[in-house]
């Protein structure tokens, strides 16, 4: 067992316009923020500061205790969502941005997370590696890195960036029959987590949230991962399930560090079973606002691997006669409703009135609408939320299992 922990990874400034957050984390700020509920040893936090950051890096790693080394850069970085499962703008951008040399760094335990303006050359014992690179994800070692045993802990989409392969049990056995890692998880969203090893692979689940502030919840769930496989020597299973507790813990208080071990383990949020089917987009489209809000829940919810029937997209604008009757096909076929409230358009209201009469669960999106307007919509056990994210993921939640 090994108490001390080194970081090395970015360092940046964080907006976001819906829920508001303005804050200096990244993912190696957010790694030291989360651990020190879960360690006895120190931390060490290694980062690019640009002189426009020194004070918010420094006040972040005292704030947690840790050891700060920075190498300093030409800039700061900031991203910017609108919401938290949207495409960040990239201040600069990643063309403009200026490309330091790395940064080298050795330890019993280190924690390494892909960064923007530069890399990291990892010498230890125990390494876990979190590319942060959906499109270009390189392995560990290709950059002169070195581990006795690394555990890479990345998404489906870096998994299949670095191995090329588009199923995550392939990707994780690639990976581990290669040798470049000893443990392999793949973070598959709203289904878990696959952990893989030598000689076994397991899912870990979700566990269910009221709210789900995703920016940053990999970081978390890196982190626990790291401090508890790496530094205390947790089985490579046990520690994921209690990263992915932890992870619903950051996702619905955006509060650090993360809470303790026995913590973890007592914690009653149920665990999410993925479910599978059809959700109807109810919404209206009658303006370039309402038509992007429903672009943006469409391609969010196939993103996720849900099947999508919206009527703008799959009957169109007709006449009434035909669109009628079409939606409503489309709505008797489907297995739960995600309903836009905002407005609180006719048409909308009386396909979740339809889906009340049918059993169709419903969940909600209501920003800026009178609590008196929606008390039928709750009185009938339809979910009402005011977060976008939230409002996405709790309609994947309600799909039935098979």
């Amino acid at each position: 067992m090994m108490g001390d922990l080194t970081i090395v990874g970015g360092v940046y400034r964080e907006h976001c316009i819906q829920p508001l957050w303005s804050a200096a984390y990244g993912s190696a700020g957010r790694a030291a923020q989360t651990v020190p509920s879960l360690l006895p040893g120190i931390v060490r936090l290694y980062t690019y500061v640009a002189a426009g950051m020194k004070a918010e890096a420094t006040h972040l790693a005292a704030d947690c205790g840790a050891e700060l080394f920075g190498t300093d850069a030409e800039h700061p970085v900031e991203f910017r969502y609108l919401h938290p499962l949207s495409r960040p703008a990239i201040r600069p951008t990643p063309e403009r941005m200026t490309r330091h040399a790395p940064i080298r760094v050795s330890g019993e335990v280190v924690l390494r997370y892909g960064m923007l303006e530069g890399d990291a050359v990892v010498d230890a014992e125990v390494a876990v590696y979190d590319p942060q690179s959906a499109f270009g994800a390189k392995p560990f070692s290709e950059n002169g890195s070195r581990a006795e045993r690394v555990a890479v802990v990345m998404n489906r989409m870096e998994a299949r960036s670095m191995t090329g392969q588009h199923r995550a049990e392939a990707a994780a056995k690639a990976l581990i029959e290669s040798g470049q890692a000893v443990v392999v998880v793949i973070k598959m969203g709203g289904s878990g987590a696959l952990v893989a090893t030598p000689t076994r692979m397991d899912f870990v689940p979700v566990y269910r949230t009221d709210r789900v502030w995703k920016l940053g919840s990999g970081d978390v769930f890196s982190a626990t991962f790291a401090a508890l496989w790496g530094c205390q020597g947790v089985d490579p299973l046990e520690a994921a399930d209690l990263a992915s507790r932890a992870t619903a813990t950051y996702c619905d208080t955006r509060s650090l560090p993360s809470p303790s071990v026995a913590e973890l383990h007592a914690m009653p949020n149920p665990a999410v079973r993925p479910g599978s089917g059809t959700v109807y987009l109810a919404g209206p489209f009658f303006d370039i606002a309402q038509r992007w809000l429903i672009e943006e829940a469409r391609s969010l919810l196939l993103d996720m691997g849900v099947s999508v029937f919206s009527p703008v997209h799959e009957v169109g604008p007709g006449p009434a006669e035909v669109v009628g009757p079409e939606d409503i096909r489309g709505l008797e076929a489907s297995d739960a409703v995600f309903a836009i409230l905002n407005g609180l358009d006719p048409g909308t209201v009386f396909e979740v009135g339809y889906a009340v009469n049918r059993g169709i669960p419903v969940v909600a999106l209501a920003q800026n609408v009178k609590e008196e307007d929606l008390k039928m919509i709750v009185g009938l056990g339809c979910e009402v939320v005011d977060d976008f994210a939230s409002a996405l993921y709790r309609v994947i939640w309600r799909l039935p299992r098979s």
